[in-house]
């Protein structure tokens, strides 16, 4: 074959639509955390399972920074070939209403596929502060005002705007303390240097397990399995309801075929016993929903953490 002729059935083979495209050989999952969290452990069981049914690798590429944005915008960019997706966590929700500069749209750029999991927080303190559940620590709080310490793993986080509602709507003065990572908010709650944190059950459970903090409450409506003496804070503070999750996103226009054979392998793998005994085991709930479920889920989602972001007066350059 000469040069100009197989030049021009390269050119070709790049516009025929994409579901006629052959399949990439390689999917990348990209994690906009560092290695070793939460995130970063759903993507890589998530990973492992896939590969199984699939019978393709599926290689997980972590690229923290800006609170996701960062991987999360290498993705939108990508081809809608399905090689390359994004396992998103509620930061994916909350950033629209918490930067200044949007590099990318987080519905319009991307193709919902599923919700893996949700992730419920634990309300903890130092042993000895005195209080054994929310009621009382809400008494503790009106007594000694602006006294009380709440550390923060991470500004914007879930976990952060959680707090700050915790207090708008307990009605409450507590400082708010930001530390750069759980691992060392938790730390200072354990040494007794920070008084409370709201946390991703992962993260405080071995250390509630151990009698290292105490547990006052789950920001879920339900009580966990792992931890049922714990009530729900909405007994207390009514309807409250802030919890993490992780998603699995593609960029915008990726075929229907594609969607459909990915979403059907995302949602068998997360029904596995093997992975929902593993997220299980982190303090997640396995969901795995269609890809239209979770569009609506991230749309609701995008405009209840607006709604936050604005009553808190939270705000990211």
């Amino acid at each position: 074959m000469q040069r100009r002729e197989f030049l021009a059935l390269l050119a070709a083979s790049t516009m025929l639509p994409a579901s006629l495209r052959a399949a990439p050989s390689v999917t990348r999952i990209m994690v906009g955390a560092t290695p070793g969290g939460g995130t970063d452990l759903v993507a890589r069981a998530l990973a492992a399972e896939l590969e199984q049914r699939r019978k393709q690798p599926y290689i997980v590429e972590n690229r923290g920074g800006a609170a996701g944005n960062i991987a999360a915008t290498a993705v939108a960019k990508a081809d809608p070939d399905g090689g390359t997706l994004l396992l998103c966590y509620t930061s994916h929700a909350i950033n629209p209403a918490l930067f200044d500069k949007k590099p990318f749209d987080p519905i319009k750029d991307f193709t919902p596929i599923s919700l893996i999991a949700t992730s419920p927080l634990l309300l903890v303190s130092r042993p000895d502060l005195g209080v054994s559940n929310v009621r009382e620590l809400i008494a503790l709080a009106k007594s000694r005002p602006g006294k009380l310490s709440l550390a923060v793993a991470g500004v914007g986080s879930a976990n952060h705007l959680a707090g700050e509602m915790l207090k708008h709507e307990a009605g409450i003065d507590l400082v708010s303390v930001p530390y750069k990572g759980a691992a060392p908010a938790v730390a200072d709650v354990v040494a007794g240097q920070a008084d409370l944190l709201l946390g991703n059950v992962a993260t405080v459970q071995p250390l509630l397990q151990a009698g290292k903090i105490k547990g006052l409450g789950v920001s879920s409506p339900q009580r966990l399995a792992a931890f049922p003496h714990i009530a729900p804070i909405a007994d207390v503070v009514p309807s409250f309801n802030y919890n993490s999750w992780y998603g699995l996103l593609g960029p915008a226009g990726m075929p229907a075929d594609t969607v459909a054979q990915l979403e059907a392998a995302v949602r068998a793998a997360v029904a596995s016993p093997a992975m929902r005994k593993r997220l299980a085991g982190e303090g997640l709930v396995p969901v795995g929903n269609d890809a239209a479920q979770f569009r609506q889920f991230l749309q609701e989602e995008i405009a209840r953490w607006a709604k936050v972001v604005a009553v808190t007066g939270t705000r990211l350059s």
